[in-house]
């Protein structure tokens, strides 16, 4: 029963991508066509100029011959329909072209080289801060519901209520105003000094300017993470089995540890993949306040410039890693709550 069940959400997660790369592919369609048709007229262009002393029959001929073959390669000579599946199909198989502008730090225009290069920076700092976050938020949960009402309980939840609603780029502008021009502990922004340092420099001067903007993602998560934890801690303190745990003489960490988060686990689980997904495409507005150059940075810088071939193998990396998440979730369900008959029937 449990394999039907995965093979069927698999399935379902694969064909929900499909169709969302097809909208995809159908939506930026028509800004694709014009930028390739662009394309094509400037190479025609270069290919009749570097024709000596042509007729005008030759340059007519060669540019037209050299124009069909473009079209035929780009597949412009197909129909709607056949041009938007030709390009689901390479998106869909990882051959998302070259960008129309944006290039690597190394000067490359290929679309992958450009996303590899910059989902490491965002990896290792919001990925970062969310370990931490659901570090701290759990840890200072579980304390808050097993003492609710008493004074840590009270004194977070209105350090919740004061920082929690802090829009993020809000909270980073502040921190760098105090902490960078008030008391200048650490640097505006950026990946590395400029120019950046070698050896295990490197890697100390890249904590260094990740410090800031991680302090200011753990002070805006963690309190969110840790009043969800104790509420949903706290709910399931009151069931019966729980009663009955501690009626029998269990210690508090064995009821706390063994029975209450075990069962608590699914909606926190859902709230920590999440989280870690969301790392991966970085944060536009953050970025940007940071001058850190993950994901988000070149969603906007891609947005700005009209840059179809990167929005797309954007969308698809992000879009494929939060329909894999869902998946997972649902897979793991089972494992963590023994009360859901997964694939069962009521």
């Amino acid at each position: 029963m449990y394999r039907q069940y995965l093979v069927k959400r698999i399935l379902y997660g694969i064909v929900m991508y499909v169709i969302l790369i097809f909208v995809f592919s159908l939506l930026f369609n028509a800004t694709s066509e014009q930028t390739a048709r662009s394309q094509i007229e400037e190479e025609v262009r270069l290919v009749g100029a570097s024709l000596v002393n042509p007729t005008t029959e030759q340059v007519t001929r060669i540019t037209e011959e050299r124009r069909t073959e473009l079209y035929r390669m780009y597949h412009l000579d197909r129909s709607l329909l056949e041009r938007v599946f030709y390009r689901t199909w390479d998106t869909l198989t990882l051959r998302f072209g070259n960008s129309t502008i944006i290039k690597s730090s190394r000067g490359d225009r290929e679309v992958g080289k450009i996303i590899l290069e910059v989902i490491p920076r965002s990896l290792i700092l919001f990925t970062t801060a969310v370990f931490c976050q659901l570090l701290i938020g759990l840890f200072l949960g579980l304390k808050k519901a097993q003492r609710a009402g008493g004074l840590l309980d009270r004194t977070t939840s209105v350090a919740t209520m004061v920082v929690y609603g802090m829009p993020s780029w809000w909270l980073g502008m502040i921190m760098i105003m105090f902490l960078v021009y008030g008391i200048p502990l650490f640097p505006s922004g950026g990946l590395h000094s400029s120019p950046p340092p070698s050896g295990f420099l490197y890697t100390l001067d890249l904590f260094y300017h990740m410090a800031l903007p991680l302090l200011t993602l753990l002070l805006i998560g963690s309190w969110g993470l840790s009043l969800l934890t104790r509420n949903i801690v706290l709910g399931v303190l009151q069931e019966d089995y729980i009663m009955a745990a501690r009626a029998r003489g269990l210690p508090e960490r064995n009821v706390l540890f063994g029975h209450t988060l075990r069962t608590s686990a699914p909606p926190i689980t859902t709230i920590a993949i999440l989280s870690l997904l969301g790392s991966v495409s970085g944060n536009i507005l953050f970025e940007g306040i940071f001058s850190w150059p993950g994901m988000g940075n070149l969603y906007w810088v891609a947005v700005e410039q009209n840059d179809v071939p990167v929005l797309m193998g954007l969308l698809s990396i992000t879009t494929g890693l939060y329909i894999c998440g869902l998946v997972l979730l649902d897979l793991i369900y089972g494992f963590l709550d023994p009360r859901i008959k997964v694939g069962g029937k009521a």
